[in-house]
């Protein structure tokens, strides 16, 4: 079937780019489908509009000026990469169909990744978080992410059948993620997590299997207090707020800092919990490769490239290996 029937020749791009995304919607993960379409009814419809260009007439250099206005508005690279990804995808789908003779954003340089350095907490800081944040909503929610460098959509998505408290492992296999469609949040919870290597089976200590227990000995305390007005949708979830309702991605984002505030803690971000524990884990000589499966990155490198500058044991190995391969004489 001849694809050109259904577009005109004269489309403007950012007219057959609202075509696009509903025709791949369906090869799309939801999250992967509503984060797209903000950005192209954000910035990309900004631009478009103010440009309009037709898609057989799109060029390199539009394309172009518009990665040069987002990095001008101090939009960060890792972010224009997001929005080259969309376009060029986009137009991909075009030449593919016989639309457009080639893909200009193959002509377009993609910004560079920003050289990433996250921020971490020492030992004696997360023990004070942790004692600071006892009688806090979000208690459960920092211990076990701080533990296991769990992601945030991790963390919420734990759920009791995944605690195995007879073998003493916890297995990450389900998520919880926040959406916007149609301009209200919805919450979605998918039993995949972000990669195959991040579904993973770890052990549980006897301090984290006590905190498990008591927030299970909560669940159903609050259960019984909250009588008919207890939400049972969620019961098989471990972090739960006291009505039984699930715990929102929003809500840890926007509470861990006044948290940190209200406390008189350091500033890091909710995430920085995941590089606490890489980093504690480095202090104390786990290899790499075994930081890589408790975190559940799929490659090697993504490890390597991201705690490298935390990794001072092995440099400081090299360094004394140098040093008696050598004699230095004042």
């Amino acid at each position: 079937m001849d694809s050109r029937k259904y577009y005109d020749e004269n489309i403007l791009y950012f007219d057959y780019l609202k075509l696009w995304i509903e025709k791949v919607k369906s090869n799309l993960e939801l999250t992967t489908y509503t984060s797209h379409l903000q950005m192209i009814n954000s910035r990309i419809k900004t631009y478009f509009s103010l440009n309009p260009i037709k898609l057989l007439e799109l060029e390199p250099i539009h394309i172009q000026n518009f990665y040069d206005i987002l990095l001008a508005d101090w939009l960060k690279p890792t972010s224009v990469i997001r929005y080259h990804a969309i376009i060029r995808k986009s137009l991909d789908y075009a030449f593919k169909n016989d639309l457009i003779v080639n893909n200009p954003a193959d002509k377009v340089k993609r910004p560079k990744k920003n050289i990433f350095v996250g921020s971490f907490y020492s030992e004696n800081e997360l023990n004070t978080l942790f004692e600071k944040s006892k009688n806090d909503p979000l208690h459960l929610v920092i211990l076990l992410t701080a533990f296991y460098g769990l992601r945030r959509s991790e963390v919420l998505g734990l759920k009791w059948s995944a605690i195995d408290f007879e073998n003493k492992t916890i297995t990450i296999k389900h998520t919880i993620i926040e959406i916007k469609i149609k301009g209200t949040n919805r919450i979605l919870g998918k039993d995949r997590t972000k990669t195959n290597a991040s579904h993973r089976t770890l052990p549980l200590t006897d301090e984290i299997i006590f905190a498990l227990e008591l927030a299970k000995k909560q669940q159903k305390y609050y259960k019984r207090k909250f009588k008919k007005n207890y939400n049972t949708k969620y019961e098989e979830y471990v972090c739960l707020n006291p009505d039984g309702s699930i715990i929102k991605p929003d809500y840890v984002t926007r509470h861990f800092p006044l948290l940190l505030k209200n406390n008189g803690l350091r500033h890091i971000r909710f995430h920085d919990l995941r590089h606490s524990c890489a980093s504690l884990l480095l202090a104390r000589n786990v290899s790499m490769k075994a930081i890589q499966e408790w975190l559940g990155h799929s490659d090697f490198s993504t490890t390597a490239n991201v705690y490298a500058h935390l990794d001072i044991n092995s440099k400081l190995l090299s360094a004394e290996a140098i040093s008696s391969a050598f004699s230095f004489k004042n």
